[in-house]
């Protein structure tokens, strides 16, 4: 995968995001907060930052040239997000195995670490994918 040329990605410009960097086993990823974005509370919706972080997750994770899919993840919030806010999602390799590998998602706003995305995928063989 070219770090000029993200895979296009329907979901990812449903939501508006952006990606800043992708290189082997990472990618950054930036999203705004919009008032489309907001749960009952008026704060950002947790859908929305795991989207972010997911989609982070999966171009850091399909960045070796074997497809990749997830086999689970996990997000903990840390801090509340509001409307308006400019996240990015860090997304880097923790683990690189023949069929499997796990990746740190970091979602920050500017230097706040909002939440915290791990996620594992399976990674198939030409032949099955």
């Amino acid at each position: 995968m070219s770090t000029l040329n993200p895979p296009s990605d329907p979901y990812m410009r449903l939501l508006g995001l952006e990606v800043r960097h992708l290189g082997p086993g990472q990618a950054v990823l930036a999203g705004c907060v919009q008032a489309q974005h907001l749960n009952i509370h008026g704060y950002g919706h947790g859908g929305f930052i795991y989207s972010l972080a997911d989609a982070a997750f999966a171009l850091a994770s399909n960045s070796h040239g074997v497809p990749a899919v997830a086999l689970a993840t996990h997000l903990e919030h840390f801090k509340a997000v509001r409307e308006g806010d400019v996240l990015e999602a860090h997304a880097r390799e923790e683990n690189l195995g023949r069929r499997t590998a796990t990746y740190r998602i970091e979602i920050r706003r500017n230097t706040d670490l909002v939440a915290l995305f791990t996620g594992t995928v399976f990674r198939m063989s030409k032949e099955t994918s």
